[in-house]
Order: structure tokens, then sequence, then C-alpha cells
């Protein structure tokens, strides 16, 4: 077998499918699988697997370097019984409620109510780009997700420039309920936090994670990054706002989303909790 070639251990299914890496050495073969991490192998009646059987996204998108300093990778399986271990009823846990998801439920009902298509059209309509703002930072407020010297940036950026407001509400607009493509629509606001001097991904990804948590994910990097790399999942990050990073993020949510499915997570708000209660950061 050589590198990058994919494999069943058939005594073990319940590693899932696994990846040959280089290195091996000795008739040992370095072998990662989904869900049992890596694994030194010698004379294991190993099943080589190719077509559709042979993709995963998690080695589909695997990181070809190392985890980060400190960190100590886990499988899927071990990561949910440490968010069992804290909320023993899973995403219906009472105390994940409160410690968790309610806060973030009100913060998106918040946006739907001041900043929803139809009254952000209307304040659009009537020129009133002052009230639009001050509801946008209102719902930055709302919630502790944003960074406070993150937040102070986007306020001193929108504090005296009326043509930066209003181009603000109108890329906030486009970036919740335009019809052009994501990434045209996500690089105009970068272009626009840039000019605010708040390019930071949790300002980037904040207002359509409110917006939209059936579709996107909250982006704050330290602890993505962390639960990306427990997962061994490419992020293509970058600290610089950029579609290639925004995409893997949202990707990486999306597959993550699928392998949690067995505690039927609801939206992108238990996934975000997800991530932020297993990450390393967190513990």
């Amino acid at each position: 077998m050589k590198p990058g070639d994919r494999v069943i251990h058939p005594r073990h299914p319940e590693w899932g499918l696994g990846e040959v890496l280089p290195g091996s050495a000795g008739g040992r073969l370095r072998i990662y699988f989904v869900y049992a991490g890596e694994k030194l192998l010698k004379d294991a009646p190993l099943q080589l697997v190719s077509g559709e059987q042979g993709h995963h996204p998690l080695l589909d998108h695997r990181k070809s370097q190392g985890p980060g300093k400190g960190i100590v990778r886990k499988t899927i399986p071990e990561s949910i019984a440490k968010f069992i271990e804290k909320f023993p009823q899973g995403f219906s846990d009472p105390e994940y409620f409160r410690q968790e998801r309610d806060y973030k439920v009100s913060g998106h009902e918040l946006i739907r109510e001041l900043l929803g298509p139809q009254e952000l059209a209307r304040l659009m309509a009537s020129g009133d780009y002052g009230e639009a703002v001050a509801r946008a930072l209102r719902v930055v407020g709302a919630t502790n997700l944003i960074f406070p010297n993150e937040k102070m940036a986007l306020r001193k950026g929108l504090k005296s420039d009326e043509e930066k407001r209003r181009r603000f509400v109108l890329c906030l607009n486009d970036l919740l309920y335009g019809d052009s493509d994501e990434e045209t629509r996500f690089k105009a606001w970068s272009e626009l936090l840039s000019d605010l001097d708040a390019a930071k991904w949790t300002n980037a990804t904040y207002f359509q994670f409110l917006a939209h948590p059936d579709r996107y994910i909250f982006c704050k990097p330290i602890v993505t990054q962390a639960a990306a790399d427990v997962c061994n999942f490419e992020l293509n990050y970058r600290s610089d706002l950029n579609w290639l990073t925004n995409r893997s993020v949202q990707r990486f949510a999306e597959v993550l989303r699928g392998e949690i499915a067995s505690l039927n997570p609801r939206d992108m708000i238990d996934v975000q909790s997800f991530i932020w209660c297993t990450a390393p950061e967190s513990d």
C-alpha cells in the first residue's frame, strides 16, 4: 500500500475509513482513521477502498501538517463524549439552554426584529442609515460573542462618517439578503470592514450567523482553529479576511453538523456551541 490509499480494517469497522500516511517503515503502516485517529499497524488485514466508498470529508480535507502546539487530536466520538459529560441530555439539556443556546436565540430574534429584510429595506428607502447602524450595533451588543475591543473597533469606524454608515447598511443588506453569489457578497463585506479598521473574523461572520443560524457558523478564530485541528480538518486559515478561509470554516461546520447528527443539532447555533464546549481552549 502507498500513502494516500484509503482503507478499512474489517476487524474494526468502528474505526471508519482510513488513509495510509507517509513515513511507514519496518513493515508497519501509519494510518489515520476517521473515528480512531492515527494507528501504527503491522500485518493487519486491511482492505483497499475506492470510488464513493473511498471518500470522507474528514479525510478529503485532512490537514497535511501535524496539530498545533498543545493540541491533542480527538475522534468525533471522543468529542461527543466530552460534550455529553458536560450536558448529559445533549442539546436538550436545560443547562445547555441556559449556558449556550438561549442568549444566541435571543440575538437571532433581535436581528430579525430590528433588521429583518422588510425592516432593513424600509430604513434604506427612507435614507435612515443612522438608525440602521444603531440597530446593528444594538444587535452586536446583545451577545458576548464578539470580543469587546472588536466591538469597539466597529463602533469607532461607524461613529462619524456618514458615507461609511451608508455603505455599511447597504453591504449588510446585501450580505444578509442579497441575491448575488456568496463569494461576491462576502468580499464586499470584508472590504467594508477593512475600511472601518474592523476587519476581524468575529465581525465578518456575526451577522450572518445570527440572521441565518440554519446556514452560517460564527467564527472565533482561536477556538475554531483548535476544533478543526482536533478533527484534523484543513481550515486554510489566514488572519486577514478572505473567501478561502471563510468557505473552509463554513464547510467544517457543515461536516461537523453531519458528524454529530446523533445529537440532533437543530442549527449552527448548536454546532457553534459544540465547537466552543469541546475545543481544547474551552477546557
